[in-house]
């Protein structure tokens, strides 16, 4: 499966889907015109990839800056998927990076983590 990157705009952010390693990196800010239109190839790429998985060690990697409420339910979409495939038999490790002074990115991993029991999500401070 090839990999999918996507190079960080003023408005959307880097996606490094490193699929071969089983390592899948967010970073930057999200809030472009139109979010569906934006996520909907990273979805397919991800849905793709999770299919036929069996017991593999994924890590994610995200650390966004802002997202806005559109970019938000595709966030939480990647999330579920991801969540489904930690059910499925895989072990998926996600890194929430957050800046220590930003109580709203840091509160949405929190609540990334309630809300998808089977992943394993450590909640990192930036230094």
């Amino acid at each position: 499966m090839q990999n999918l990157h996507i190079p960080a705009t003023s408005y959307s952010p880097q996606v490094d889907f490193d699929f071969a390693r089983h390592q899948l990196s967010l970073r930057g800010e999200s809030y472009p015109e139109n979010a569906s239109v934006f996520f909907a190839p990273i979805m397919a790429a991800l849905d793709a990839y999770l299919a036929p998985l069996d017991h593999v060690r994924i890590s994610v990697d995200v650390q966004l800056a802002y997202f806005n409420s559109a970019s938000t339910k595709a966030i939480l979409a990647v999330f579920e998927r991801l969540n489904a495939a930690a059910v499925a038999g895989n072990y998926v490790t996600v890194n929430w990076h957050s800046d220590p002074d930003d109580d709203t990115i840091m509160e949405f991993g929190q609540e990334i983590a309630e809300d998808n029991p089977a992943l394993d999500v450590h909640l990192l401070e930036l230094a």
